[in-house]
């Protein structure tokens, strides 16, 4: 059996989750690394019985016999590496966001299609138990019509630091950082409609940094469901974990972390279902990631187009943009 090889990109916190589910598969090898710092590279590829470090993507661009990259960079780094590669035959899966905006995520979109290339985009709660127990009971119309949504993607009493705080180098705060889980996740629990207006109230309020730390967007799709979306690191309190979710219908509601079901019992009252779901070691677990890789490696092997990819992708970006640019303009944007 031909081993299919992968190069990661990036050796950073995130790296080791996708390395970790990769290793699970025995007809993947990986066979390279790439950090901006060979020392990082060499020590990561030491953990994982990787043969290759580097500290330039140069080698793997050039390698004929790498079949695809897994790319965990600083946010400005997701497109130019992406269509370097993409250009080059490889396929691509790109840690969230995609790109920096929605511009660079149409580049990348237009060169994988020229090259006939794959590109897989990681918002990985699509790949998690609770996640799709509350999609299959919304899908299974338990809930009537869905009209609210709220969501969240909030660090409480914490922030990071480094590149993520760097406009130039992440693109956006903690609306780039952690809105987007909040916002992939309603969109997939509503069965991926389109968005057609945004507004948005952005700030800095924790740190000196050229980044948003706090957010309240509102999405209006084109099922005419109206999503709140919250962003934020540092705050003093969050109302749900990373991707926590509430969902409001007109025959009961839904909640993602904790995971229960609230419907409708008579006129009066009201029955709570908790499903039994398999125990988390952590809240964001090893077994999304694997999920996800597998995923990947699977549509490598039959040339399926991945979801979420770059249609998902995009269509976060084009929220985030539009986000930012109703709290500039203090408007309502319509897409």
């Amino acid at each position: 059996m031909k081993k299919i090889n992968i190069a990661l990109i990036g050796a950073g916190y995130i790296s080791d989750y996708h390395a970790r589910g990769l290793l699970t598969m025995p007809q993947v090898a990986l066979v390279a690394v790439v950090s901006k710092h060979l020392g990082n590279a060499e020590k990561f590829a030491s953990k994982y019985g990787i043969k290759n470090a580097y500290s330039s993507i140069t080698p793997v661009v050039e390698d004929p016999t790498i079949d695809a990259v897994i790319i965990s960079t600083p946010n400005s780094f997701h497109a130019p590496y992406a269509i370097e590669f993409l250009k080059n035959g490889k396929d691509v899966f790109l840690e969230k966001p995609m790109a920096m905006n929605a511009g660079e995520g149409e580049q990348i979109a237009q060169v994988a299609e020229e090259k006939d290339q794959l590109v897989m985009v990681g918002h990985m709660w699509r790949f998690d138990t609770d996640t799709q127990f509350i999609k299959d009971s919304i899908d299974a119309g338990k809930l009537g019509k869905v009209f609210k949504t709220k969501g969240y993607g909030i660090h409480e009493n914490w922030g990071p630091t480094g590149w993520f705080t760097q406009k130039k180098l992440a693109g956006g705060g903690a609306l780039a950082d952690m809105g987007v889980h909040a916002i992939d996740t309603i969109r997939y629990l509503l069965g991926d409609p389109k968005p057609v207006q945004v507004y948005a109230k952005i700030a800095t309020n924790f740190g000196d940094y050229d980044v948003d730390d706090s957010g309240i967007i509102v999405i209006t799709w084109d099922n005419g469901t109206e999503s709140i979306i919250e962003s934020g690191w540092w705050h003093p309190h969050m109302d749900g974990p990373e991707a926590s979710s509430g969902v409001f219908g007109t025959e009961g509601y839904a909640s993602l972390f904790p995971t229960f079901l609230k419907l409708k019992k008579g006129e009066e009252s009201s029955e709570e279902i908790v499903p039994t779901l398999p125990k988390r070691d952590e809240h964001c677990d090893q077994i999304i990631y694997t999920r996800q890789m597998q995923y990947f490696i699977d549509c490598i092997k039959t040339r399926k187009h991945p979801i979420p990819g770059l249609n998902e992708g995009q269509v976060v970006l084009r929220i985030v943009d539009a986000a930012y640019e109703s709290a500039k303009k203090q408007t309502v944007i319509n897409l």
